[in-house]
């Protein structure tokens, strides 16, 4: 959840205006208090019990041990097509649980202008 607090504070990726939302499968209590504990302010935290939204942009293909996406960024544009999208969690990925701001700004910036 660092990750969202940081996105929300970081003035570049605001500057980008893409929306951030969290998907998760744990249920909407655990994703509050989780979201509560670390400070994240407005970033909608979506309940993802059924899997359907995972499955429908592919990003379980990444799956962790859990069968969960490990951490993983997916831009959708206004049609609702994926622009652009990056997995970090899964150990052929890395691994990673937290992505510098930068490095996702940067990203973003690139899907988003070219």
């Amino acid at each position: 959840m660092q990750q969202i607090v940081d996105l929300e504070a970081d003035p570049e990726f605001q500057a980008l205006g893409v929306e951030l939302v969290s998907v998760a499968f744990d249920d909407a209590a655990t994703q509050r208090s989780a979201a509560e504990a670390v400070g994240v302010v407005d970033t909608p935290m979506l309940v993802d019990a059924d899997r359907s939204v995972s499955e429908e942009y592919g990003v379980l293909q990444w799956a962790v041990g859990t069968g969960e996406p490990g951490h993983t960024f997916v831009l959708v544009d206004g049609e609702g097509q994926i622009a652009w999208e990056r997995d970090y969690g899964a150990p052929e990925n890395g691994g990673l649980m937290y992505v510098p701001s930068q490095e996702l700004v940067d990203q973003i910036d690139e899907a988003l202008n070219g």
